[in-house]
Order: structure tokens, then C-alpha cells, then sequence
């Protein structure tokens, strides 16, 4: 007999339709699997036949052939363990139901009939609802992931003959439902790390809040000790919340590479993501013999930390130069072509000579200074809108009793400013903060009256900027005005944006 049980895999961060194919019939016992399987798929075929019996079922008896179609895409993982046992019972008409074209099944089988979860199930979860499938058969870890869909039921099964009474209608299971308004409200104040902390550099602060305000990317240049990477971990806490669109879109490529805790329904706070110098070019972008996301993807809508940037491989660096660019990155393999979303800020941190001295006060010489900069590519540093000195701080400052602003304060003017720009963007999904402008958005909405155009050309020639610096200046003065509230750019906004970049100049020039 034939049957037919629907099932789901992905491909890049989304999810394609599968259909598991079983027919029982008559010939030596035998089970074969087509349709591309991989070697995880392929092993299914002993787990599955002990699942069944140590779950009290007959093992078919004959040829059974099992089909994954497409047959022309590679399948891949655990997850057809389930809908394969399911349409291994409907084959030999050991169970009878009318709901497997209802509902899509997926999660892997333990040797005892146990659902144990699987990756990837929230972009399963929302093929699932295009296709019109009434819901999803999902292990309970996975269960709240799947449940952010909405109008989808979600049926959470504990083993595999949970999963067979429910589609016979011996059982009943209530779906699991997750209040998603509370998931961001539960989030609210959690942050372990607030800039009220840092004592001090009230200059690199304010650059911060510019760049969180703008989401442009920067790179913080000063000695060892000075706080760099304390106010780097920060400057996600002063970033707006994610809306419920990019926390979808954040929570897919975590799901599909298996970051999600158990029961984690939404990733509802901007990523940090903080490689080590260590790092290959595959695990930065993503890569390997199946393309899979690497941390400028999981680091999506959030903050991609780079420490002692000079020591990555100048290799693996110069990657970064096209997803800064187009806010994505394609990666080619034998396998296929993927496109991973990337929109992220970078935040590099270095020191400015060999042994973190100052230039002035260093012992390296020239030549050693010069080729540890020198790590550091030019066009890559033009991608790099603010290029901050964290200066040591004074003891004055680390012993003051008083605290700074804190981060909450800091993030109502971050969120005023992004609101103007929602407002200013609308209608232009692509842009959806300053610094992604184009040359459109540039010339419509970065006028500049004469004095202020006379200024930035004179930047332009004393510092011998490129082209991209210029419209990167542009860009940041575009946010300072609208962290004033200001419609037009003005001289002041210009002169402290040519500021962030005159650093470059000095150490690399």
C-alpha cells in the first residue's frame, strides 16, 4: 500500500516542502530510502525500524521503498525520522487517518520512540502556514518556536505513538499558543550590562549613541585597559527593540543552526555576536561543504564585536567588504548557492601599535607600526562610518562617586532618533536606518546650504578622503541632526562628523 505523510526541510533560512513517500509491497525485507538523502537520512532507517518496535508496532514486512521528493534536492539531518515512521504505519495499514495532507511532520526518533527536537522549525513552521497545512506535529522542545505563527496549531508529541493516536483521533493534544507581546514584554530591563557602569569617556559615549542612533558601524582605537571592549559589550543595550519582523528574521537563523535554547520561542534582544580573532573566513561568513550561516548572519540586526581586529587574518577580513556593502552575503559551494541576510553593525576594537602604545609613546619602530596597521585594509576601513581614540582614563574620572547616563537614558534618544527615520524611510523596506542610505536617499534627504558644503570640501582635501568617506560623512551628520531633531544638516552636525573620520587619516595616512 501507498502513503504519503508531509514533511519540510530547509534550504538557506527558508523552508521547502517535502513529501515522504512510503509504499510496502511484496519481496525480500528490505527498506530503502531515495530522493537524495544524506548519511543522517540514511541511518534514519535503523532508527526507525527500532522506534517502531520498541513502540509496539509491527515492522512492515516486503520491500518498503521510502521517496523524499524533490528528488532532485539534497536532504539533510534527523528530522524526517518521524514522518517517515508515520508513513511506514499508514503503508501497512497499521494506523488509519485522513489527516497527514493536514499537518507537517518533523523531528527525529530515539531507539524508544521518543520525539527529540530538531533545527530549524520556525522556518518550517512558516512554509507550513503558506502551503494552507491546518498545523505542525513538532517535538515539545520545539513547540513554543513553532507556535510565534500564527493561525498555525501546534501539536507538541512526546513519542511516536502520541504522534499516530493523535492523527487517528484516539487522543486529543491542545496546541501550544505563545503570547508573543509578552515575550518582548518579559524581555524589557533584562541587560546585565548598562554604560551608568563605565566611568568616564564621555566622548566615546556619545560616538556610540551616533552610531546606535544611525546604525553605523565603528571601530575603537586606544591602550589596553581603557574600556574599549567594556563599551563595545554595551552598545547593544542602547539599540531599539527588535520588531516582531526582525526578531522572525533573527529567530530563523538561530534556529537553523541549533542556537535556540529548549522551549525559546523568539529571540526578542538584538544579537552580540563576538568571534575570536581565530576565526576562518567560513566561520565569519559561513561556508562549509553545505552552506550554512556564520556570525555576520547570526549577528543579523544586531552587533558583530571584532576584538584586536589586526590580529584576524587580513584574508578573512577583507570578506567582510561586500556584506558591509549589500547587507548579505552569498556563499558558493559545490552544493549550491545560499544568501544569508547580514545586516549588522561592526564594532572592531585595536590597539595602535604592536605593544598598545600610542604612537608617540611607543617603542615599536616606524616600520613594525606601519605593518601592524597595515593589517587593516584602506577600502575596508572606508566601510567603517566612525573611527574613535578611547583615550586612558584619568583617575579623577575612575574614582568619581557619580555615574553617567545610563543606558535606558541613552536608548530614548536612540529610539527618537529612529523614529524620525522610519518616518523618512517609509515605503523603502531596503533602508531601514541612515546608514544604509543610497545615493537617492542621499541627495533627497542630506541637502546642505553653502557654509556647510564649503566645510565638508575643505575635509575632503586637507584629510585626501575617498568618494565612500564622503558619503559616510554625509550619513552620520544625517543622524547627529536627527539626534537634535533637526530637519536640515547643519555646519555643526558636518564639523562633529568629519571628527570620526580624521583618525584613519592620522594613524594610517
Amino acid at each position: 500500500m501507498l502513503s504519503r505523510a508531509c514533511s519540510a526541510a530547509v534550504n538557506g533560512i527558508e523552508a521547502y516542502a517535502v513529501e515522504v513517500e512510503v509504499d510496502c509491497g511484496f519481496a525480500d525485507t528490505f527498506i530503502v530510502i531515495v530522493g537524495l538523502p544524506d548519511a543522517a537520512v540514511k541511518e534514519s532507517r535503523d532508527r526507525v525500524t527500532t522506534a517502531l518496535a520498541n513502540s509496539g508496532y509491527k515492522f512492515p514486512m516486503g520491500r518498503t521503498t521510502i521517496n523524499l521528493a524533490p528528488a532532485d534536492v539534497k536532504k539533510e539531518g534527523p528530522s524526517f525520522d518521524l514522518p517517515i515512521a508515520i508513513g511506514m504505519l499508514a503503508a501497512s495499514e497499521q494506523i488509519e487517518t485522513d489527516q497527514l495532507d493536514n499537518f507537517v511532520i518533523v523531528g527525529e526518533l530515539a531507539l524508544t520512540g521518543g520525539v527529540r527536537p530538531v533545527k530549524g522549525v520556525l522556518p518550517i513552521a512558516l512554509r507550513a502556514k503558506a502551503d494552507g497545512k491546518i498545523g505542525v506535529l513538532v517535538p515539545p522542545e520545539n513547540a513554543a518556536e513553532a507556535a510565534v505563527v500564527a493561525g498555525l496549531q501546534v501539536i507538541p508529541v512526546q513519542n511516536l505513538r502520541e504522534a499516530a493516536q493523535f492523527l487517528e483521533g484516539q487522543i486529543r493534544i491542545a496546541p501550544v499558543k505563545v503570547d508573543v507581546q509578552k515575550l518582548f514584554a518579559h524581555q524589557e530591563g533584562e541587560d546585565e550590562n548598562d554604560f551608568a557602569e563605565v566611568k568616564g569617556q564621555e566622548n566615546v559615549k556619545r560616538a556610540l549613541e551616533i552610531a546606535a542612533a544611525g546604525g553605523h558601524n565603528v571601530i575603537l582605537v586606544g591602550p589596553p585597559g581603557t574600556g574599549k571592549s567594556m563599551l563595545a559589550k554595551r552598545l547593544a543595550t542602547i539599540l531599539p527593540p527588535l520588531s516582531l519582523d526582525e526578531a522572525l528574521e533573527t529567530t530563523k537563523i538561530h534556529s537553523i543552526v541549533g542556537l535556540l535554547k529548549p522551549g525559546q520561542a523568539l529571540v526578542t534582544q538584538r544579537p552580540f555576536r563576538a568571534p575570536h580573532h581565530t576565526a576562518s573566513d567560513a566561520g565569519l561568513l559561513g561556508g562549509n561543504i553545505n552552506p550554512t550561516p556564520g556570525e555576520i548572519s547570526l549577528a543579523h540586526h544586531g552587533v558583530l564585536f571584532l576584538d584586536e581586529l589586526p590580529e584576524f587574518k587580513r584574508s578573512v577580513l577583507e570578506t567582510m567588504r561586500q556584506p558591509l556593502e549589500e547587507g548579505q552575503v552569498t556563499i558558493s559551494r559545490a552544493a549550491g548557492t545560499m544568501t544569508f541576510p547580514s545586516q549588522f553593525m561592526l564594532v572592531a576594537a585595536m590597539n595602535p601599535t604592536p605593544d598598545g602604545k600610542m604612537p608617540s609613546e611607543s617603542r615599536s619602530s616606524p616600520r613594525e607600526i606601519q605593518s601592524y596597521l597595515g593589517r587593516i585594509s584602506g577600502p575596508l576601513l572606508d566601510r567603517v562610518d566612525l573611527h574613535i581614540e578611547v583615550p586612558a582614563v584619568k583617575f579623577r574620572e575612575m574614582s568619581a562617586a557619580q555615574t553617567g547616563e545610563s543606558s535606558a537614558q541613552i536608548r530614548e534618544r536612540v529610539i527618537a532618533a529612529r523614529k524620525l527615520q522610519h518616518v523618512r524611510f517609509a515605503g523603502k523596506p531596503k533602508v531601514t536606518c541612515n546608514a544604509r542610505m543610497g545615493p537617492r536617499e542621499l541627495k533627497a534627504f542630506c541637502e546642505l546650504d553653502e557654509p556647510t558644503r564649503d566645510l565638508l570640501k575643505h575635509a575632503m582635501t586637507e584629510y585626501n578622503l575617498s568618494a565612500r568617506a564622503y558619503d559616510r560623512i554625509l550619513k552620520v551628520a544625517r543622524t547627529i541632526a536627527d539626534l537634535r531633531g533637526a530637519e536640515k544638516i547643519g555646519s555643526d552636525d558636518i564639523g562633529e562628523a568629519i571628527q570620526y573620520r580624521s583618525l584613519d587619516r592620522q594613524l594610517w595616512g
